[in-house]
């Protein structure tokens, strides 16, 4: 019982943090980033994710979202997530 307690006590700010949806860049693509990506999951996967993302990267993920886990993305809005994540979010 101790150990659940500890482990929620941890868990508590990072679950906080999450819970709270980050105002993303202002750039062209990022209501398609908004109203798509945000639909499936938090948006603060992004900046989380973003030092570490190259465009090669974010393609790949796009990709992986729609192609393996089914995300309804209209297939007109991938260039434009993909172009506004590398532009806000790629390695600076």
């Amino acid at each position: 019982m101790r150990s659940i307690v500890i482990a929620g006590a941890l868990a508590a700010p990072l679950l906080s943090a999450m819970a709270a949806e980050p105002e993303l860049r202002p750039g062209p693509g990022r209501e398609q980033v908004q109203a798509n990506c945000g639909a499936c999951h938090t948006l603060a996967y992004i900046p989380m994710n973003s030092p570490f993302l190259n465009e090669a990267q974010w393609t790949a993920e796009v990709n992986k979202m729609v192609g393996v886990f089914h995300a309804p993305v209209p297939r007109e809005d991938i260039p434009a997530i993909i172009a506004y994540l590398t532009a806000q979010y790629g390695p600076r």
